[in-house]
């Protein structure tokens, strides 16, 4: 499949952009790496997660702010590239409480940079990004999941705002230049090489360090959990079946199976064999108090199904500490 057109992968560094471009060069794809490596967290794992790829055929790296128009129009051009899966981004939902500017950036206008830079691709097939569940705001999690078609309308941070404007550029850029996209609301993800802010990896830290853990919400929170794998199943999926020309669609993408955050630190300290010491917490600002998808349009078009409950993803990620932390 080397023959085919190059696929851009923005944030290739990242959590889900290393998985994804992986998974690519696997089937035969070529990739195109683009990552600013910036340091929100530890660069020296972003730079292990890019020395995974050295020998790899078909992969190419270039570091670049995706907010740069004028190189990533350049670089979009010079490789025809049709594809391009997204998912540069400033992540972190309590981050944008003290830095909100990098979310305008990074955000803002590294998905506008994108979009101009694909309306201008001659053949353009298809844009895949990142949205956020937190698109949904507090919302009630009830018995049902969280469905596309409700509102999203009452962002409760900064980081969920800019999610959810992108959403509205990407309708804007679709109804005017006419190239397919797709918006992918991703819903807590996790697994191996995985994200150092998020809960499931610092308490990991935390733990082995003997040190106590702060848990939010007095614990009464619940996340809809998604192992990494079962992620890049649906982005892929999603990527190959472009929505018909003009066209702007937005999907779930969760393991559609909630969990309750004491749940997850019982979970994680089997995996872990060592207990944990809690210091309960009230809410924080911006947090919501559950996630939970309904993926039911995602299934419908890529027959996309996540296999990995949270029991076997925290112990693989559990595997994976103790691998590369050597403890």
């Amino acid at each position: 499949m080397r023959g085919n057109a190059p696929i851009l992968v923005t944030g290739v560094a990242g959590f889900i952009g290393h998985a994804t471009a992986h998974r690519l060069l696997d089937r035969g794809e070529t990739v195109v790496g683009v990552d600013i490596v910036n340091d929100y967290y530890d660069p020296a794992l972003k730079q292990a997660r890019l020395a995974t790829f050295e020998g790899r055929e078909g992969f190419s790296f270039h570091r670049m702010d995706v907010a740069d128009a004028e190189a990533v129009a350049g670089l979009v051009r010079e490789r025809g590239i049709t594809r391009v899966v997204h998912l540069a981004a400033q992540a972190g939902v309590r981050y944008s409480i003290a830095n909100p500017f990098a979310y305008e950036r990074s955000n803002l206008a590294g998905h506008l940079a994108v979009m101009e830079a694909c309306r201008h691709a001659p053949g353009f097939v298809h844009l895949v990004y990142a949205s956020s569940s937190s698109v949904y705001g507090d919302k009630p999690m009830g018995g049902q999941g969280f469905r596309e078609d409700e509102p999203a309308a009452s962002p409760v941070s900064l980081y969920a705002a800019t999610k959810r404007a992108c959403e509205l550029m990407s309708q804007s850029y679709a109804a005017l230049y006419g190239f397919p996209q797709t918006g992918l609301r991703f819903f807590t993800v996790y697994g191996p090489w995985g994200r150092p802010d998020m809960a499931y990896f610092s308490f990991t830290d935390r733990i082995m360090a003997g040190q106590p853990i702060e848990v939010y919400g007095e614990g009464r929170m619940a996340r809809d959990f998604t192992y990494i794998d079962d992620i890049v199943d649906g982005i892929i999926g999603a990527l190959d079946r472009p929505p018909e020309t003009g066209g702007h669609r937005i999907l779930n993408i969760g393991g559609s199976h909630p969990v309750g955050l004491m749940e997850m630190i019982a979970t994680l300290e089997r995996a872990l064999d060592r207990e944990a010491v809690k210091i309960m917490k009230p809410m924080q600002p911006g947090d919501v108090t559950a996630t939970y998808a309904d993926v039911s349009r995602l299934h419908a078009l890529t027959g996309y199904a996540p296999r990995v409950r949270l029991q076997e993803g925290l112990g693989r990620f559990a595997d994976w500490y103790r691998g590369y932390f050597r403890v």
